[in-house]
This record gives structure tokens, sequence and C-alpha cells, in this order.
């Protein structure tokens, strides 16, 4: 089996993943081939606060600023199986993934392919694999394997160490648990890539997703999901208001994209608590729609 894993890691961490997945996929006469994903318009790690929240309305709205360098194509036109690895950004895809899936040359090479992807996340993923799901699909190409890997923190304290990772740069604050994925998780990722093998060889990639759930690829968390599906709306909106401001990097957006930024703040730490707590009791009382 050969695989090929493109993947865009800033803080090292999406890496970290596609390559603890893969380590199987590496054993006997099995190959990976590993392609980064580089985007012409640079991203910097630790961010500023200023480029960080500037990047949100291109982001949401799905309107990359830059494309990516050329990636070559040559070693990997035989390759069986593509992981394409990446993460999350203000609930949607990162801009680079948006690059990538949007590149010609990208989208020529992924057309009837299957693809895997894997997303090295806070704890919101739902809409970025939704959209993931659109852009494969309008490639042609077969989503047979999502993964998310994400930070086991309760979500406020997962905000607070992220923000301050991504950032200031800081891993680990005082008694928090460190940013990010933890190792472990990180480490038995593994356990996926002997899936993805065993599946391949038997010939039944359409099962892979379920075998992948069965094996926890992704931790399905409800009022996690409920809180991101009613931001993703009002981020569109805060998208289009920033927007007519101008475009990416332009000065004269700057003042609404810091009132985003406050508000981001006070629905994170004064009015998603209440969001969990009102899904808790709307559950008790629609079980049903709650399991659905």
């Amino acid at each position: 089996m050969k695989t090929v894993a493109f993947y865009y890691s800033q803080t090292g961490q999406a890496l970290q993943a596609v390559k603890h997945i893969c380590s199987p996929l590496e054993q006997g006469d099995n190959e990976v081939v590993y392609k980064a994903i580089t985007p012409l318009q640079d991203y910097p790690f630790p961010w500023s606060s200023d480029e960080f929240f500037d990047t949100m309305p291109e982001t949401r709205l799905g309107i990359p600023p830059s494309g990516i360098v050329p990636i070559d194509f040559s070693d990997i036109t035989d390759a069986d199986m593509v992981i394409v690895a990446g993460q999350s950004w203000f609930l949607s895809p990162s801009l680079p993934l948006q690059s990538f899936f949007t590149d010609r040359q990208v989208r020529e090479y992924l057309r009837n392919r299957d693809i895997i992807f894997v997303n090295a996340c806070r704890n919101m993923w739902l809409m970025t694999s939704r959209k993931i799901e659109e852009y494969v699909r309008d490639i042609e190409a077969r989503l047979v394997g999502s993964i998310v890997l994400q930070d086991d923190a309760p979500n406020l304290v997962s905000a607070y160490t992220i923000a301050r990772w991504l950032i200031g740069g800081k891993k680990k604050v005082r008694a928090l648990p460190e940013a990010g994925i933890a190792q472990a998780t990180l480490t038995a990722a593994s356990r996926f890539g002997d899936i993805i093998l065993a599946t391949w060889q038997d010939g039944k990639t359409e099962l892979l997703q379920q075998r992948l759930l069965e094996a926890g690829a992704i931790d399905y968390k409800p009022s996690i999901l409920f809180l991101e599906r009613t931001g993703h709306r009002i981020f569109g909106l805060w998208a289009k208001f920033i927007r007519k401001r101008g475009g990416f990097h332009n000065p004269r957006r700057r003042l609404r994209v810091w009132l985003f930024f406050w508000y981001l703040l006070f629905v994170l730490f004064v009015v998603s608590p209440f969001g969990q707590l009102g899904y808790w009791l709307i559950k008790k009382f629609k079980v049903q729609s709650s399991k659905r």
C-alpha cells in the first residue's frame, strides 16, 4: 500500500498526528510519502492578536487570500490512499486547507481518489467536517474516513490555554493542562493506521468510517457541537460585517475586527456556560432529539 499524506501544521501537532496514524502504514513493503501544504500567504506562529483575528472573515466565508506553493505530484501518481491533515480555524477549515482544496492541480490529482481527513483541533470540528465533505464531493473524490484528535480539557480551560499558546507561545500555563492535544492521544492514534491498512487490504473501504468510529476516531460531545452550530451562524454575520470595511489585512476594518474580538471573549466566558447548561436542560426533556 502506498499512501500520500498532505498536511499543514503550524504548531507541529497536525504533523505529529498524521505521522502517528501513518506509522503502521510504513511497515514492510508499505510506503508513505509526506507532502507539506505551504500557503503563499505566511501565517506566523506564535500569532499576533491582530493577525490571528484578522483571518476570521476570510476563514469563515471561504475566501483564502492566497493559493499554495505548487506541489510535486510526480512521485505519488500511484498512491492507493490519500490522507489530508490539518486543523479548524474559527469553526471552519483553516485557510491553508481551503487553499489546498481549491487549487486546480490538487483538485485534478484528488479526483476519483479515496481520501481520509484528519483534524487536529481544539474541540469544535463539526462545521469543518461538513465543509471538507463539500470540497471532496465537488472534486468528485470519496471521503472514506474522518479522524478527529482534539484537546480533552474542559471547554473554557482549553479556550484559555490555546489562546495563550497560539498568541503568546506559552504551551503550559501554571497548574492548567498543556495546551493542545495530549501527547498520549497523539501516540495512541497509531491504532487508526492499523485499521486503515487492514480495511484497504480486505478491499472494504466503504466500512472504514464505521471501523474508525468503533475505535474512537471521533469523540462526539453534543453540548459543544450545539454551541458550535450556533457560533458558526453568528461568525458568518460578523464576517460579512467586517468584510464591508475591506478585504484581508485592510486597516480600515481593524475596529470591526477588535469588536469581534471582545464579542468572542464575552461569548466564550460569559454566554457559553449558560448555553451548555441550556443544552443539558433541553436534553432532559428531549431525549430522542438529543440522541439524533
